[in-house]
């Protein structure tokens, strides 16, 4: 039993840096040696193996996770007056995404035990003017993506799937297949915002595909919508990533499967121990790959409050849901139409879970959380 006091941060990035700094520092060698900053083969190469690793025929890699999803909505045409139905349950990017290009969000309650997109609930929000579906894999566990595919079908509509805090994690569909996130929609958006398990050193995303014609799209709108040498087809953005951010998840991605094992190792050592919590909730079908661990208690404040005072690390994903934001009101919602978003926030809590734990910092983590509830 850990009886001294420690300090226990939520993420501490120099346990995969380290291994890989020399190889860092050497790549920026060469690239600004090369002056090829921009693009070029580093981020062609990072793209074939994002590809390979996330089970699609394309990726393309862009500036962050944010525009990730703004270029995917512009791909599909998606526009002022079009709605796009997705969580009100998540990061600000997802709602942001939809309100940047003009369509109206519109929100369906979540699981309360995942956390996900309720399936059930989707096909009553459906309108002459729906789109698309942004599903969102929220935590490092892939929604149900099987009855939201066959919603998608029966009524012609696009799947974006935000992948943001997923990539890698796994869904078995009732055919046995099993797919990564980001392969099963339209297009896969991800994130590699440095806390992510495969993140870079400053902002980088990615968009994947398996359309060859939608891919051509997306790799033009990254471009401003150039086709040609000053020939614009789209009005499309600056989406590009860095070259240097592309060199460097190219040196992380083989790391991150071993990154994966260590959290479900981590997870599966909290879920065992700790009491007098709800634990993450992963479903039969589903491979999570804890982006984050995210617990649930009626006295979430106060426990963090502990936690806070015994130098435990901890972060509230998320306190006010999308359809309580101040920049959302004209949507017209009120605080109890999403109940199970609005409950979901104000009793969830992050606790540390990555890979460099060692088991003294795990144990001191239980131990406190457990105390906190005798």
């Amino acid at each position: 039993m850990t009886t001294k006091t420690m300090s226990v941060p939520l993420l501490d990035l120099s346990g995969q840096y380290e291994p890989i700094k020399d190889d860092v520092f050497n790549v920026f060698k060469d690239i600004f040696d090369s002056k090829r900053f921009i693009l070029g083969s580093h981020v062609e190469d990072f793209e074939k193996e994002a590809a390979e690793y996330c089970g699609t025929n394309y990726a393309l890699g862009v500036s962050s996770g944010t525009d990730a999803l703004i270029i995917a909505l512009m791909a599909l045409d998606i526009k002022a007056g079009d709605e796009v139905i997705t969580t009100p349950f998540t990061f600000f990017a997802t709602t942001g995404s939809i309100h940047r290009v003009g369509a109206k969000p519109v929100f369906v309650d979540i699981d309360p035990d995942t956390f996900n997109i309720d399936p059930a609930q989707i096909e009553a929000k459906i309108t002459d003017k729906t789109k698309a579906i942004m599903p969102v894999h929220l935590f490092g566990q892939m929604a149900d993506m099987d009855p939201i595919l066959e919603i998608a079908k029966k009524h012609t509509l696009h799947i974006i799937e935000d992948s943001a805090q997923s990539i890698g994690s796994k869904y078995t569909s009732k055919d046995g297949t099993t797919y990564q996130a980001g392969s099963m929609g339209d297009i896969g958006c991800y994130s590699f915002f440095p806390s992510k398990n495969l993140g870079c050193c400053g902002d980088g995303g990615l968009v994947t595909t398996n359309d060859e014609a939608l891919y051509n799209k997306l790799k033009s709108l990254r471009n401003h919508g150039e086709v040609t040498r000053y020939h614009h087809q789209y009005v499309g953005g600056n989406f590009r990533i860095d070259a240097l951010q592309a060199a460097i998840l190219s040196l992380k991605l083989p790391l991150l499967d071993a990154q994966h094992d260590g959290r479900r190792e981590n997870g599966a050592y909290y879920n065992e121990k700790l009491k007098n919590v709800q634990t993450p909730v992963i479903a039969n079908n589903c491979w999570s790959i804890y982006n984050q661990y995210t617990i649930r208690t009626e006295k979430r404040d106060e426990l963090q409050k502990y936690l806070n005072e015994h130098n435990i690390g901890n972060a509230i994903y998320y306190p006010r849901p999308m359809h309580e934001q101040e920049c959302f009101e004209y949507l017209g919602h009120s605080a109890n139409d999403f109940p199970n978003a609005a409950k979901a926030a104000q009793e969830v809590l992050s606790i540390p879970i990555y890979t460099e734990l060692n088991t003294e910092q795990k144990d001191y983590v239980i131990e406190t959380i457990n105390r906190f509830f005798n």
